[in-house]
């Protein structure tokens, strides 16, 4: 596994945003663990993420001209991943987000920062319904640019309510550019086998993608 990904998890774990024990989601099911990006909350952290993102961008088979965050987030996440890009790849990337009212004074409008043109790519926490998402690309598409794909932190891998697929496979099949993600239930899984001391709760995750687990793309 890719360090990034592991320096990833371990940020998450550190700082309770990847939690294990019994959760239940917004679709019923009961997960042995859960995600909160919210919980990256200090100057520390959300650095530490940044560096995730931006090491993340530097792997994946994407070639993007901007970045873009769906309000609210992902606000956040593009700043932090364009100074990353820039202080330790040495690439100074543009980015934008939006705001979700317009804005009726000063610059007016709901789109913040530089303009958007060429490929753009989407970063944001999570995909479930893909809503945020949906709305980016909407914006990204006014303004006449080329949407690249969507960077995501955690890709849980699961069925949806209608289908075999995964949040992730849905929306790429409908958007047809690429969906990535920093790690995905995979990457856990394995952080687990690899020895960790969260070995303990290895049985109930590998039980809940056997029961919930999405089909594979390949």
């Amino acid at each position: 596994m890719k360090s990034y990904k592991t320096q990833f998890l371990n940020l998450a774990l550190k700082h309770g945003a990847l939690k294990f024990g019994r959760f239940e989601l917004k679709s019923g099911r009961i997960s042995p663990y859960f995600f909160n990006a919210g919980l990256f909350n200090t100057g520390y952290a959300l650095a530490g993420l940044g560096q995730c993102y931006a090491s993340a961008l530097n792997n994946i088979d994407i070639n993007f001209d901007m970045l873009f965050g769906p309000a609210y987030k992902g606000i956040s996440l593009v700043a932090l991943t364009a100074a990353m890009l820039a202080e330790n790849h040495g690439v100074d990337y543009p980015f934008a987000y939006n705001r979700k009212e317009a804005k009726d004074h000063g610059e007016g409008g709901t789109n913040i920062g530089a303009t958007i043109k060429g490929r753009v790519l989407i970063l944001d926490d999570v995909i479930t319904a893909g809503t945020a998402a949906t709305q980016a690309i909407k914006i990204i598409h006014s303004e006449g640019a080329e949407l690249a794909g969507i960077v995501v932190a955690l890709d849980r891998e699961e069925v949806g309510r209608e289908s075999q697929l995964s949040a992730v496979q849905e929306l790429q099949n409908k958007i047809d550019v690429p969906v990535r993600s920093i790690v995905s239930l995979t990457d856990l899984i394995n952080h687990l086998e690899s020895g960790s001391e969260l070995e303990k709760f290895l049985p109930a995750v590998r039980e809940y993608r056997e029961r919930y687990g999405a089909l594979s793309d390949q």
